[in-house]
């Protein structure tokens, strides 16, 4: 069994503050602080450009993605971290699209990250005006898997919500009508367990910032089924996804499996703070963090569906069909968020109306559940959030 008391004392939580905002960016891991600073010190600063070799940063990002990879299903050696979120569902997409030369049309949904949607369709706008990427209503996707479809492209947990896809179900309707997938886990990886492998997942992507704790821009991940990786062809050729990037060719290689998904120098100093996260989920089962959330998020609506009437439940009222989010709407949300964060309790807002609150075991418990409660029910019966320096947006909500 995961000890949540353990992981939680590995965290840097400041006193006073429930933080419920994991989902968005998760908190310091206490270790990386020396681990990082050891970093500079030690390595960077001593070894200086002969760290790459003599202390093993070349191979971070693959052996961080199979650290990755046990949280979320994936074969060994079928994950690489780097570059951004954003970078790697263009790459996915892209090389996605050249497995179905012949079709045209990538499908997605309303409810899917707006970033992942400007990607793609910068991409599309790229590859000429027979492209089309078709945007239907989450619970039409389904309807709308045709033979037409070259890639269907799904943010597995909505970040809004919480509302899972069954992205098993819906990864056997795609292959039925011979269509790639790629799933965003960006709220995902490490809120839920996940199993490409068992999916039979072709592509996918996530963060590490969140629920994963690497901090402020830690960079992405990109998985590709094995049976896939040889085939794939690296629309982002970039050197480090050269088969031999030292060997300084003139002309394109691409690398050896997973290596190829590889684009520009990997972040060191962020893949050492998030090597430090990582030691802390090599404690946990992600069952257990399941179990816990589901018994968390459970408490938190009870509790505020008891307390606070003018607020509506968002997020699916199934525990099962929710990730480690609970979603409120309120027609002043940005306000009474402000409030809360004002009185010690982190959430975040997403407009148009939505209060949104992440919950993460490995350092939030009942404790914390009910002190944000007491507080958020404060905020509302007494209206405290109806006062101008609440209602100023900021640039980050």
């Amino acid at each position: 069994m995961t000890d949540f008391a353990a992981t939680k004392a590995m965290f840097n939580l400041p006193q006073g503050v429930v933080y419920l905002d994991g989902n968005s960016l998760g908190p310091l891991p206490r270790a990386a602080r020396d681990r990082v600073s050891d970093m500079m010190v030690q390595e960077w600063g001593q070894m200086l450009i002969t760290g790459w070799n003599k202390a093993g940063w070349m191979a971070m990002p693959t052996g961080l993605g199979d650290r990755i990879g046990r949280l979320i299903g994936a074969e060994p050696g079928s994950i690489v971290t780097g570059d951004t979120l954003s970078i790697k569902v263009y790459q996915a997409v892209a090389s996605a699209l050249e497995l179905c030369p012949d079709r045209k049309v990538v499908l997605s949904d309303s409810g899917n990250f707006p970033s992942d949607l400007y990607m793609v369709d910068g991409l599309l706008r790229s590859l000429g005006p027979e492209y089309e990427l078709r945007v239907v209503a989450p619970e039409d996707v389904a309807d709308n898997v045709t033979e037409d479809v070259a890639v269907l492209m799904l943010t597995e947990v909505d970040y809004r919500s919480g509302r899972i896809h069954d992205m098993k179900a819906l990864t056997e309707l795609a292959h039925a009508h011979g269509t790639v997938t790629v799933w965003d886990l960006a709220h995902s990886a490490g809120a839920i367990p996940v199993d490409l492998a068992t999916c039979n997942a072709d592509f996918a992507v996530g963060c590490t910032y969140k629920y994963l704790n690497g901090g402020p821009g830690a960079p992405a991940f990109i998985y590709v089924a094995p049976r896939l990786t040889e085939q794939v062809r690296p629309a982002l050729s970039g050197w480090l996804g050269h088969e031999s990037p030292f060997a300084f060719d003139l002309d394109y290689r691409a690398g050896n499996g997973i290596e190829r998904m590889r684009v520009g120098t990997p972040p060191i100093l962020q893949m050492v703070a998030l090597s430090a996260a990582m030691d802390i989920w090599d404690m946990a089962d992600m069952q257990d963090v399941r179990t816990k959330s589901i018994e968390l998020t459970e408490l938190f609506i009870k509790r505020v569906e008891a307390a606070c009437p003018d607020l509506q439940l968002a997020s699916p009222r199934n525990p099962a069909q929710r990730g480690s989010q609970v979603s409120f709407r309120f027609a002043d949300g940005y306000a009474a968020m402000q409030a809360l964060i004002a009185h010690g309790v982190i959430g975040d807002f997403r407009a148009p109306d939505i209060m949104r609150f992440g919950f993460t075991p490995l350092y939030i418990d009942e404790q914390d559940v009910e002190n944000a409660v007491g507080i958020l029910a404060d905020i509302m019966q007494n209206r405290l959030w109806d006062a101008p320096e609440f209602k100023v947006r900021q640039s980050v909500t």
